[in-house]
């Protein structure tokens, strides 16, 4: 379509300037290059959605990058069209990006070494308890994760103070935690809706305390969860499954191949997510961690798995939450390769995430 120009970077505006450009914005004009996600022009403070990037893949164990996927995210997000069929004024509400912190990518550059080294041990069989050099790595690994949670915790607390709804864009998939941790301060209970491939229900995988396929362990250690429902997942371990078993009911699966099963013997998808969205509570936060998918949606995500749903399942899911009554209080999208299809994807996830987050019920849809 080729809706993107090349004009630069929005510099500080006047209140009044940019109310301007929000008055006369045309999202169907070409796609502007201002810094912020899809070109819109809202701020921080006429955007009802604030979305943090958090440029961080220091744990992941099969291939490196996603580090790169908020900045993929934000370089492809101004070729999209902005009529959305559940919500297709959604652009009006506002979305603004926070600038992706240069200095936790410098982190994650510098932590990466240490981590691959630890890795390349433990797949010889050498642990952080064998090796005092190691076991030093492995302290400054799991420093700078809890550093990066913190920021990602305090920019979502920030962003609830001012009313705001939050997206949390990685990065791998362990950059959501912090952000768990901040809705936990603001909600008494609520539930995950985790959509992936895997069931990052290890604990300290490898060590690394804040490891990406730890993010749903470390999250079932905070009591406002109540329900974790899992979609999709195809790869998962005896422990995890150990985990969920002993969860009391805390913990629902839908493995990949269970739902491939019961279409096949004629349940159709809708009814399938209409099962799925029963066990959640009122209040659902939504990871997404694009492995999830089909991999020819992702192909470049740090740990893709054959199989997967395709976007219109993704999207149908998420429509029966709303439908359902229930409200989106925030959610995430990880584990975004440094390629252009992937940002691509991505971005049109992104912008359906934020379509929804701003939704009341979808009765009679």
């Amino acid at each position: 379509m080729g809706k993107q120009s090349q004009s630069g970077n929005i510099s500080s505006e006047s209140d009044q300037s940019v109310l301007d450009k929000i008055v006369n914005f045309d999202p169907g004009g070409v796609g502007e290059v201002n810094g912020n996600l899809f070109g819109f022009p809202h701020d921080y403070t006429h955007a009802s959605t604030v979305v943090i990037g958090v440029p961080w893949d220091v744990t992941t164990s099969y291939q490196d990058g996603t580090c790169q996927g908020p900045a993929a995210i934000l370089r492809a997000s101004p070729q999209l069209d902005f009529y959305d069929f559940d919500n297709p004024e959604a652009w009006r509400q506002g979305i603004y990006m926070l600038p992706i912190p240069e200095w936790l990518l410098a982190e994650n550059r510098r932590l990466r070494p240490d981590a691959i080294a630890i890795i390349r041990e433990a797949e010889q069989g050498i642990t952080a308890k064998d090796n005092p050099d190691l076991a030093t790595a492995l302290e400054r690994v799991n420093q700078g994760c809890r550093t990066m949670s913190r920021w990602v915790s305090e920019q979502t607390q920030a962003a609830l103070t001012q009313q705001k709804k939050i997206i949390i864009m990685g990065g791998d998939h362990s950059v959501p935690l912090g952000g768990l941790e901040a809705l936990a301060q603001e909600y008494l209970s609520f539930g995950i809706l985790h959509l992936d491939a895997h069931g990052d229900l290890r604990n300290a995988y490898e060590g690394f305390q804040e490891s990406h396929a730890s993010i749903m362990f470390n999250a079932m250690q905070l009591p406002q969860i109540s329900k974790l429902v899992q979609v999709g997942i195809r790869d998962i371990s005896h422990g995890e499954m150990a985990f969920i078993q002993q969860s009391g009911g805390r913990i629902v699966l839908y493995l990949d191949t269970q739902l491939r099963q019961a279409a096949y013997a004629g349940q159709s998808w809708l009814q399938q997510c209409q099962a799925i969205v029963s066990n959640l509570p009122e209040h659902v936060y939504i990871s997404c961690d694009v492995d999830g998918l089909d991999p020819k949606l992702c192909p470049h995500t740090g740990t893709p798995v054959p199989g997967g749903l395709n976007l219109e399942e993704v999207y149908c899911l998420w429509r029966e939450v709303v439908r359902s009554g229930r409200h989106i209080i925030g959610c995430d999208i990880c584990e975004t390769g440094n390629h252009e299809w992937d940002g691509n994807v991505s971005a049109r996830i992104l912008y359906k995430l934020f379509s929804f987050m701003n939704m009341d019920a979808l009765s009679g849809r």
